[in-house]
């Protein structure tokens, strides 16, 4: 394990463990103040923040099994336990909401006045504070770590001081004109916690289906790339997620197609070096080769882009290659998400570039816009 991966499960364990101890503490005072009370709002607000800490546990579970070495079964690693990790902990947050729901709904079927005592204000008031304080804490880190888990954690953590703020004007208006209104507020607390719980699924989620790359990180890689001596052109760039810090790739680059195999190797070395060195990725390298001494057929070139590019559908061409003596011309072509009938558009191309150029065999592939 690198220590940079070494210290980035370090911090997330450590920042884990303080949401543990800080949830475990506040939910004993809040039990005790809701039992005092005989509040179900406070006591639902002291079973959340248990959920909490059993989200930190599993928090910690996730990143030490994802942290496993690759095997023979999983040679990419492990590193996608941590999304599940916080799938799990979205799922618990959505529980409690239910659960938390129903126990208000009895309460509001059979209201009792609770009696709220100056303990329970303090506790309460003190909580808000605590886990507007934890949660600013905890979701820093999860940014800082790409940690979906802790930031899942940090932002449930905020909700829950809303759900406190919830619970102190419940007990206000209950101090104040001896109304019974602990269900009602349950119910507002359960659906923020509900709520909470779909929206943490978002994140989690889309990167275990495959969620598009960052396109800023995508966009620099590019660039990086270009600047490389022998480098005419970048594109199908692809990256694969293996977890928050691991991810391998490919991508296409346009050469002189004069250049030796020898010079081919020793560019794709260094591609796939600088890379591995700025972005900790591995990049497997293909090759297009492009005439740029010829003007007839850079005059083709140029024509087959722009014609192309007149389709509905097609954001651009590239790897054009032209062999006059075979008759035959190669080409790949980025086409929308949008597009539903590929091979219809695809027979219109061809059609319209084998019109241009009579006696050539067209060979159009298309390719997908997987990164920006």
């Amino acid at each position: 394990m690198s220590e940079e991966k070494s210290s980035r499960e370090k911090q997330i364990t450590k920042t884990s463990i303080i949401g543990i101890i800080t949830n475990i503490l506040l939910a004993s005072f809040k039990a005790f103040a809701g039992l005092l009370a005989n509040s179900i709002a406070v006591v639902l607000d002291a079973v959340n923040n248990l959920s909490d800490a059993l989200s930190s546990v599993i928090t910690i579970v996730g990143i030490k099994l994802a942290r496993r070495k690759p095997t023979k079964k999983h040679p990419f690693g492990h590193g996608r336990i941590e999304y599940f990790s916080a799938i799990i902990i979205a799922g618990l947050v959505f529980a409690a909401g239910a659960a938390s729901l129903v126990e208000s709904i009895k309460k509001i079927i059979s209201p009792e006045i609770p009696s709220y005592q100056t303990v329970t204000i303090i506790v309460i008031v003190a909580s808000i504070i605590t886990k507007l304080l934890l949660g600013r804490y905890v979701k820093r880190q999860g940014e800082k770590y790409c940690s979906d888990a802790l930031i899942a954690s940090g932002s449930d953590a905020s909700f829950d001081a809303i759900i406190s703020a919830s619970t102190l004007l419940g007990a206000i208006i209950t101090l104040a004109f001896n109304i019974p209104v602990d269900g009602y507020i349950g119910v507002v607390i359960s659906g923020f916690i509900i709520k909470a719980g779909i929206e943490l699924l978002a994140q989690p989620v889309s990167q275990v289906v495959g969620a598009r790359t960052n396109s800023e990180t995508t966009k620099s890689m590019k660039a990086d790339v270009r600047e490389i001596e022998g480098v005419i052109g970048v594109y199908d760039l692809v990256l694969h997620n293996y977890g928050p810090d691991f991810a391998v790739g490919s991508l296409h680059v346009e050469v002189d197609d004069r250049m030796s195999a020898r010079e081919i190797h020793l560019l794709i070395k260094k591609i796939q070096r600088k890379i591995k060195e700025k972005y900790d990725i591995f990049l497997s390298v293909g090759i297009y080769a492009v005439d740029q001494h010829d003007d007839e057929l850079g005059h083709m070139q140029a024509e087959i882009k722009h014609v192309v590019k007149e389709f509905e559908g097609i954001h651009q061409s590239h790897g054009i290659f032209i062999d006059s003596d075979s008759k035959y011309i190669s080409l790949d072509a980025v086409v929308d998400f949008k597009v539903e009938d590929k091979a219809l558009l695809k027979k219109r191309i061809v059609a319209k570039l084998s019109e241009l150029h009579p006696g050539y065999e067209i060979d159009l592939s298309f390719d997908i816009d997987y990164s920006d």
